[in-house]
């Protein structure tokens, strides 16, 4: 069946590195744009990261542009989110994302991410 498992969460310091990771199987991970989102306690979800497919074409709300990066690893079914000179309201659930041309679409359960000193 579907799955995306997100992993690598945790709690880091301001200032620090996480790096997500989501595994994705059950589908053609390929032809599928991944995302990532995230959710803070009281909020709306928010759209952090884009990496389309095909072309691998990746974008960035004013928020995180310039310390998130998204890749992805097609041979491995694996998206990733490098996030680096993180803040406290960078603190949230991080989801991975999984959709196609034809509107098919995929969540992750989510991992949380705490910056806090």
């Amino acid at each position: 069946q579907v799955q995306l498992v997100e992993s690598g969460g945790g709690l880091v310091q301001p200032g620090g590195s996480l790096r997500l990771s989501c595994a994705a199987s059950g589908f053609t991970f390929s032809s599928y744009s991944m995302y990532w989102y995230r959710q803070a306690p009281g909020k709306e979800r928010e759209l952090v990261a884009t990496i389309t497919s095909p072309g691998g074409t990746t974008t960035y709300p004013d928020s995180v542009k310039g310390r998130f990066t998204i890749s992805r690893d097609n041979a491995k079914n694996t998206v990733y989110l490098q996030m680096n000179r993180l803040k406290p309201e960078d603190t949230a659930v991080y989801y991975c994302y999984a959709k196609n041309w034809f509107n098919n679409y995929y969540w992750g359960q989510g991992t949380q991410v705490t910056v806090s000193s």
